[in-house]
């Protein structure tokens, strides 16, 4: 069999179907399947398709509630709680993005944060869609755990990803994502699942040693960027994601990728902040001149700036599904 190209409409609707196949309404499927397959389109598959088994897995042991409806409460002039009731994150995340589009613009600044939640995909996604509101945005999560604190051999915590989004004039937002993990998590699952190696520099054994095997990665710990103080900043997002939300810690939250045990129930924080009135070309003006200086020099880009012609190519003749994934799609879907 060979692979397939397909329109991301129609990609979205197979996930949808698959999901709804798997104890998920189909108002949280959709949602789910979108983000899914903007992060497959964006090359960013350890939080594209191959997320779909797992998720399917877990809704079906009951692990993530895939029937459940988030709730949101103001707690305070500028700050929402959003609890996603054990559910899939992105419904979550839509309902906090939609609110506070509207608040950022009536205080300057405002907040979510989002309790008991699940795997949240690319935090850039959720950043870049509040940028395109003409929002400045910051999203922090923790995540299972992955990473252990500096000088340790035990994981403590999770990958803890941040991702910053600034809105253009007349372009795309600005949109930095990054784990604080040298490379994602899902990357090395992409690689055990496949059976490749990875790079000696992404992880520790169980022993604390490097390790080129995937497998041996995900049981021992990843290195965080930065050595001491990436794991700094680590620690930084633990606290403004679990603490604040009143959620998990990477050491207590349950598997992103196993069917069983304990639910995830992790955090995450969402700021949105409005360039202001008067001010706000004055913003648009000072940010194109930071980023035609950094395009001045010969060698440079943009953060994300590749997305632009994946996604073009992915509208153009759609989305790649290799064989062996669309026959696991399609025995998910039954």
């Amino acid at each position: 069999m060979t692979d397939t190209l397909m329109p991301a409409a129609s990609l979205t609707d197979l996930v949808t179907d698959i999901l709804v196949n798997h104890d998920t309404s189909r108002k949280n499927a959709g949602q789910v399947a979108q983000a899914l397959v903007a992060a497959e389109i964006d090359g960013q598959k350890g939080h594209g398709l191959s997320r779909v088994a797992a998720y399917c897995a877990q809704a079906g042991s009951g692990k993530v509630d895939g029937q459940v409806t988030p709730e949101i409460r103001k707690v305070a002039e500028a700050v929402l709680r959003v609890d996603a009731r054990h559910g899939f994150a992105f419904p979550a995340f839509n309902l906090a993005i939609d609110q506070l589009s509207r608040l950022a613009r009536q205080t300057g600044i405002a907040a979510a944060a989002v309790a008991n939640s699940h795997h949240c995909g690319t935090l850039g996604y959720h950043a870049e869609r509040l940028a395109g509101k003409g929002l400045l945005a910051l999203v922090f999560s923790n995540s299972p755990k992955a990473i252990a604190p500096w000088g340790g051999k035990k994981a403590i915590f999770g990958t803890n990803p941040i991702a910053f989004a600034a809105p253009r004039e007349n372009d795309d937002p600005l949109v930095i994502d990054l784990s604080l993990s040298k490379v994602a998590r899902g990357k090395i699952k992409v690689a055990h699942d496949a059976n490749r190696p990875i790079p000696g520099d992404w992880a520790l054994d169980a022993d604390g040693n490097p390790t080129t095997d995937a497998g041996a990665a995900m049981s021992g710990t990843m290195l965080p960027m930065g050595g001491a103080k990436g794991a700094a900043l680590v620690l930084m997002v633990e606290i403004l994601s679990a603490a604040l939300s009143a959620s998990r810690f990477g050491f207590e939250a349950g598997s992103f990728f196993t069917a069983d045990g304990l639910s995830p129930d992790i955090g995450q924080l969402i700021i949105a902040i409005h360039p202001g009135g008067a001010s706000r070309h004055h913003f648009f003006d000072r940010i194109e001149t930071l980023l035609a200086a950094i395009l001045g020099q010969p060698g440079t880009r943009l953060p994300g700036s590749g997305k632009a012609a994946l996604r073009e190519n992915a509208a153009r003749t759609g989305i790649r599904v290799t064989a062996d994934r669309m026959d696991q799609l399609l025995a998910l879907k039954g």
